[in-house]
């Protein structure tokens, strides 16, 4: 396999199972050295152990000081903070529709979510801008556009596009690019009685179309899904930032970045502002 990583160090975060897991994997196939974090230490240590050179560091870098501490650990073992992944997520849950959802609960979805990946942007991308550059991918899902419900689940996830987008735009100049990748797989995440009654019950709904429920129920193994983070990773990429992908089985997608579309224009210097009857015309009309 060529050594398209050779001498990066990289941090995977979530990356004792599932994609996280198979895309560290993968980094270590093409070169990097790697240090595998998850919360559960037994299973950090186990999945560091199957790969060659990687080291684990257990804990939730949703704690800054956590954060900070993985990001100079990478460097105390490699050198370097090269490459950055997030793959750390809870599943959405049945019950967090906005007409049932806790405060708590809400907060609990968003910080695993987004406030993770936050952390570990803001403990690597200065290291990353010193040293001249780097590539920062974190993770995303098609949730992000609303269209399953729920409510901290699409939250977190739309938060880690924008945050992403914005580091792209801020750190291009320092060479550090940030994409995201929105992946389907199947995990621990998206199996189980649970996860297929709650997307049955989304089909039933109307919110979930019977292609993408049957999508959802028969995903392709993480495998699948870890090229494009190598990819991403590599400076086969250099060119590549401020981009959300899609990586599905063999499907590999983009969500383009929203323009705005004109529905009426006038000049307020000569016009009064649009009454609602005028803005009904337009918009529903």
């Amino acid at each position: 396999m060529s050594a398209y990583l050779s001498g990066r160090g990289a941090v995977v975060v979530g990356g004792s199972r599932g994609i996280g897991l198979a895309v560290a994997e993968l980094l270590a196939q093409h070169g990097a050295g790697v240090i595998v974090n998850g919360r559960d230490a037994d299973a950090a240590t186990e999945a560091a152990r199957r790969i060659p050179g990687a080291v684990a560091y257990a804990g939730s870098p949703a704690d800054p000081a956590v954060a900070d501490a993985l990001i100079a650990s990478c460097i105390s073992e490699f050198g370097r903070i090269d490459i950055l992944v997030n793959c750390a997520g809870t599943a959405g849950l049945a019950g967090e529709s906005i007409l049932s959802v806790t405060s708590a609960q809400f907060r609990e979805l968003v910080d695993a979510h987004l406030l993770t990946t936050f952390e570990t942007c803001r403990a690597a991308a200065p290291r990353m801008v010193q040293q001249g550059g780097g590539a920062i991918i974190n993770t995303s899902s098609f949730a992000f556009l609303g269209d399953y419900g729920g409510t901290g689940y699409p939250a977190g996830k739309g938060g880690v596009n924008g945050l992403t987008l914005a580091i792209a735009a801020e750190c291009k100049e320092h060479g550090v690019r940030a994409n995201v990748v929105c992946p389907g797989a199947k995990t621990r995440l998206s199996s189980g009685t649970g996860y297929e009654s709650h997307i049955t019950e989304l089909n039933r709904r109307g919110l979930l179309d019977d292609a993408s429920t049957q999508a959802a129920l028969d995903a392709p193994p993480p495998e699948y899904a870890a090229p494009i983070y190598g990819f991403l990773a590599s400076d086969l990429a250099k060119d590549v930032t401020g981009r959300i992908f899609i990586a599905a089985g063999g499907f590999v997608g983009e969500f383009k970045r929203p323009n705005p579309v004109v529905i009426g224009y006038r000049d307020h210097r000569d016009a009064a502002p649009w009454s609602m009857d005028e803005l009904h015309a337009l918009i529903a009309g």
